[in-house]
């Protein structure tokens, strides 16, 4: 038993090096945080002129597919 408890404490040990230390830990999540909110405010700013732009498309995409029906028929 003694044997599988270090075993497993042994390979545990390599995991411990991906997990930042608590002091560093709140600086990572501070920067995901003002990461995050700044691109919300440029996602929200830009959203309207993507629909604009994609409703656009799809407008004269689908007059020009009429257009070519009627010239076929």
């Amino acid at each position: 038993m003694l044997q599988l408890f270090f075993a497993v404490a042994f390979s545990a040990v390599p995991l411990t090096l991906y997990i930042p230390p608590i002091r560093r830990l709140n600086l990572f999540v501070e920067t995901v945080e003002e990461t995050f909110r700044q691109s919300v405010v440029y996602a929200v700013s830009a959203y309207p002129r993507v629909r604009f732009i994609l409703a656009r498309f799809f407008s004269n995409f689908l007059h020009l597919r009429r257009f070519d029906m009627l010239i076929m028929s």
